[in-house]
């Protein structure tokens, strides 16, 4: 089929660039409802990346990969502008640089000036190279995947009723079987357009399940309370605002949750929202920049299939969701591997893409920045070894890549993140004197290798189809290897893949290492190299029982597997079941308090209003602030703005002349105050408020202050 370049006459390609900027500057100075925040997401997160790629002259991308590239740059060029501008202004004086004004004026110049640096030349702007597509309504049906899972969410907050996200769900999977075994159905062409809705509806059924953020047991307290830092005085410091501590200090390090979210936050007058929405509506391209990534390797159908696999595991919409640095890393993680492996792109652009990229994910995540230094060193190593150099992995890009990690890490925060490495080193070395003790591997590790009990038969039916997922991904590396897989990879994906293997494997051998990210977003991204490999594996098995072609029979294997592992790790099974289940979104509504609001770490607005009332009318900093451990680490972090100097309730708490005692939902209502392993019922503690006054009830959260 032969392609054709879509292009713009260049004066067309200015006035569109000015027209959508005077539309902005409206939409954002009169602040309108809706148009503010739609308008400007699209033009801030894919504009500025456009201008930059036809600048470059990129050229030779299709739709998508267009598409993830002015993704990537956008979100590189509002962190490296915001860096640039924050220092600029603070040099000469100006002590708000990341308020909206400056951030509206220079960002739209910069961007104005790239448009007319592109009009300059003489050719017309080449927007991306198109193919015949194949026409078909059923996509339609992957259009309303979305709109089920924001409606189903809304509904579950509103009415407690999880039927709309339970239909979601099961319309996922049927989708799902119908693309992937009839063409007609869904051709190959759609096949971007299918898994950008199915990843939205996945990661937005999770995220909009309250009104308010929930962490899910991960980073986003600490995140948002960074966030929340930087945007109240709006500058960055390179320095460490939270001296002493190298956790906040690690955190505060990272522009993704500095300074990214403060110029979204400003620009698109958003919030909260911005976590819920914004960065998982970036992190959706994610499994799109790997289906492209993929499909040059092993089809569009198998990268189809490798693609879901990725989104199909519980980590990508509950863990991860709750890791904004992560989402936007993992962004950057994709199109690096794009970058070096696209055997068709100039030297000089590869080299560009590279550094830009590269700086980009080293300033959002400092875990996902120090894995990849150690793919891109193994790999170059290994082919040096190997006596077979390749031009899309070399030295240089790894000595670059190792200079600005270590450089960033260094000077910025104290050295919290480069400190933080250390003493993830020192616990990983303390921990290889029970190096023949199986628990100290972890018990994520344990359970994935079958060495704990299972809870129940249906658990023990879940742990089956995880344990198959695995096993396709190891029998697609032995029919890689003994050649009996037809499936050509090229070699430094391959070296990338065996790498990831070794990883695997280091994570299983080595007492403590799971420990320093946590097995499940270790295997996560993992998955970045060693998805496909679950379809090689099962071509790999039918074509050792069978000598005939059988693609449709690998495809339905495929399914057997995949779709099963889905409805389980979603919790779909377990809720129609009335089992034990650990989904928020499905089973919320029926799980027991400390689960849902210590374990998983959910807020409800009166817990929330209570704390932004404690923000605004106590003086915190000056005050011995008191409350249960799921309250601190959570609602009062993330709305109290709240950190560090506060003590947990306990039998043996003695509340001084400025003490201040704040009670949530969970101790109010539920009765409940979970203190470590344990948790006292809230009458055993009543002593603690007889000396106390009230100031401040809602009928779920109560403040308590000493009479002074």
């Amino acid at each position: 089929m032969n392609s054709m370049t879509t292009k713009w006459i260049k004066r067309d390609y200015l006035m569109v660039i000015v027209f959508l900027q005077i539309v902005v500057y409206l939409t954002v100075f009169f602040d309108i409802p809706i148009a503010r925040q739609v308008l400007g997401f699209f033009y801030f997160t894919f504009v500025p990346g456009f201008v930059i790629l036809k600048l470059l002259k990129l050229d030779e991308f299709g739709w998508v990969e267009t598409v993830l590239f002015s993704l990537g740059f956008s979100i590189a060029f509002l962190m490296l502008a915001g860096l640039l501008l924050n220092e600029l202004f603070l040099l000469f004086g100006f002590s708000q640089p990341l308020s909206l004004v400056p951030l509206m004026v220079v960002l739209n110049s910069l961007i104005l000036i790239g448009g007319v640096l592109a009009y300059l030349r003489r050719e017309d702007v080449k927007i991306w190279k198109s193919q015949p597509t194949e026409k078909s309504r059923f996509p339609l049906l992957f259009l309303c995947l979305p709109i089920l899972s924001i409606v189903g969410a809304m509904y579950v907050n509103v009415y407690g009723n999880n039927l709309i996200l339970l239909f979601t769900i099961l319309s996922i999977s049927a989708l799902v079987i119908g693309g992937v075994l009839s063409k007609k159905l869904l051709p190959s062409n759609l096949y971007p357009f299918a898994l950008l809705m199915i990843a939205i509806a996945i990661l937005f059924h999770a995220t909009l399940i309250s009104s308010y953020i929930v962490s899910f047991g991960s980073d986003v307290p600490w995140e948002y309370f960074v966030f929340k830092s930087t945007q109240n005085n709006a500058y960055w410091s390179s320095t460490n605002p939270f001296s002493g501590d190298i956790g906040l200090g690690r955190y505060y390090s990272m522009l993704s949750i500095t300074i990214l979210p403060t110029i979204y936050s400003n620009l698109l007058n958003m919030d909260q929202m911005m976590f819920k929405i914004i960065f998982p509506l970036i992190f959706s391209f994610v499994p799109l920049g790997l289906y492209q990534l993929w499909k040059e390797h092993i089809g569009k159908k198998y990268a189809f299939i490798s693609a879901f696999l990725f989104m199909a595991g519980s980590t990508f919409y509950s863990e991860i969701v709750s890791l904004n640095r992560q989402m936007i890393a993992e962004l950057f993680l994709v199109l690096l591997l794009l970058v070096i492996l696209n055997k068709k792109m100039k030297p000089v652009n590869k080299i560009m893409c590279f550094m830009i990229f590269s700086f980009a994910l080293v300033t959002s995540h400092y875990s996902v920045a120090e894995i990849f230094l150690f793919f891109i060193s193994f790999t170059a190593v290994s082919l040096i070894v190997l006596k077979r150099p390749s031009k899309n992995i070399t030295v240089p890009m790894v000595v670059f890549f190792f200079v600005a990690m270590f450089t960033w890490y260094i000077y910025t925060s104290g050295s919290a993140t480069f400190d933080s490495f250390l003493r993830f080193g020192d616990f990983v070395y303390r921990q290889l004197g029970d190096f023949f003790n199986p628990t100290s591997r972890g018990q994520t590790v344990l359970t994935g290798l079958g060495m704990t009990e299972s809870p129940s038969i249906l658990n023990t039916i879940s742990r089956m189809f995880a344990y198959l997922t695995q096993a396709f991904i190891v029998f697609g590396f032995v029919g890689l290897i003994t050649k009996r897989s037809k499936i050509h990879i090229e070699k430094e994906y391959f070296i990338l893949s065996l790498t990831a293997m070794v990883v695997l494997a280091m994570l299983l051998l080595v007492p403590g290492l799971a420990d320093t990210l946590e097995m499940s977003r270790f295997f996560h991204i993992l998955l970045f190299f060693l998805a496909p490999f679950f379809v090689i594996g099962a071509d790999f098995l039918v074509k050792l029982f069978s000598k005939r072609e059988g693609r449709f029979v690998i495809s339905v294997l495929l399914l057997i597997v995949l779709v099963p592992y889905f409805l389980f790790q979603t919790n779909f099974v377990y809720e129609v079941t009335g089992s034990d289940s650990w989904s928020v979104p499905l089973s919320g509504y029926r799980m027991s308090a400390l689960r849902l609001y210590r374990s998983c770490g959910y807020i409800d607005e009166q817990s929330a209003y209570g704390a932004q009332w404690l923000s605004k009318y106590v003086d915190v900093k000056n005050s011995a602030l008191f409350a249960d451990e799921s309250a601190l680490a959570n609602v009062l972090t993330i709305y109290g703005i709240s950190y560090g100097g506060s003590s947990l309730l306990s039998n043996t708490t003695i509340v001084a002349d400025n003490g201040v005692v704040y009670l949530s939902t969970l101790n109010v209502v539920e009765g409940v105050i979970p203190f470590g392993r344990l948790s006292w019922n809230s009458t055993e503690l009543s002593s603690i408020f007889d000396d106390l006054n009230i100031i401040c009830a809602n009928g779920g959260s109560e403040i308590y202050k000493h009479p002074t």
